[in-house]
């Protein structure tokens, strides 16, 4: 077998959009929407279902006992070691719904919503994995070549949007801009454990066609770029799904880089 078909990933998020793309390893998906994660693993990858190169459970990422059931679970199906994290999980809506403001009460619950979720879940998952991630005598010393092995990482899923954002995002902007603080914070607390912790900002990703509703409709990324996708950004078009996944196969791959936010935006954030 290849390096890559012999690690093991957790994914959190990843049964539909950016999440959806993210594989390669033997891989367990965490996900609340049922639903997806059923078309996803049974049928998007079944081929990788049906070899025991992925599972699945469903996991409410504001629970966090739950959520250390279920990285347990994850962990016997992984033979008791996770090479990658990936927590991709969050409230992808960046704006508080039916057009409100944060002037508008109601958005406390929002609010509360985006930080179980956005920030503290990734916190919760980081926290149940490490037991499973950390290396064993991490800090000796570097004898051969060999020694300098990417070892384990945990890469969040944040967004640019914790640098620039648009009106009413207070919720989804805010909770991305913390994950930049726990991203930095982890990556020098885990040193010991010899675990690398990174982030990847995506901008503007058009996902809906890697999704079940996309599959059954035949829908096709070319299809979801519209005029203003090539003028917003210098590359010409909004991001793929894959544009993601690419950016975490780096950082999962580059052992020197920890503590480091990657944005991959085409170019937005840039652009006057």
């Amino acid at each position: 077998m290849t390096r890559k078909e012999q690690k093991t990933a957790i994914i959190s998020g990843g049964a539909r959009g950016i999440g959806r793309c993210l594989r390669g390893y033997k891989v367990f998906i965490l996900d609340i929407d049922g639903a997806e994660l059923e078309h996803t693993t049974k049928v998007h990858l079944e081929k990788y279902f049906d070899a025991q190169r992925l599972n699945y459970a469903i996991c409410n990422l504001r629970d966090p006992e739950e959520i250390r059931k279920k990285v347990d679970e994850a962990a016997k199906f992984l033979h008791g070691k996770i090479d990658v994290l990936v927590n991709n999980g969050g409230i992808a809506s960046p704006k508080w719904r039916d057009g409100k403001t944060m002037e508008d009460g109601e958005t406390m619950a929002e609010w509360q919503a985006y930080v179980e979720t956005n920030l503290t879940g990734p916190f919760a998952v980081s926290q149940a994995c490490i037991p499973y991630m950390k290396v064993e005598g991490a800090d000796h010393s570097i004898d051969h070549d060999s020694d300098s092995d990417a070892g384990p990482c945990i890469i969040h899923i944040g967004s640019f949007r914790a640098h620039q954002s648009d009106p009413n995002q207070e919720g989804y902007a805010s909770t991305k801009a913390g994950m930049l603080g726990l991203m930095h914070s982890m990556a020098i607390s885990l040193q010991p454990q010899s675990i690398r912790v990174n982030l990847v900002a995506p901008g503007r990703i058009k996902v809906a066609h890697e999704s079940k509703e996309g599959d059954e409709k035949g829908t096709s990324w070319a299809s979801l770029n519209g005029a203003n996708d090539v003028e917003d950004h210098p590359t010409n078009r909004a991001g793929r799904p894959k544009d993601i996944a690419d950016a975490v196969e780096y950082l999962v791959n580059a052992g020197f880089v920890t503590g480091q936010e990657i944005i991959v935006d085409g170019g937005a954030t840039k652009k006057k």
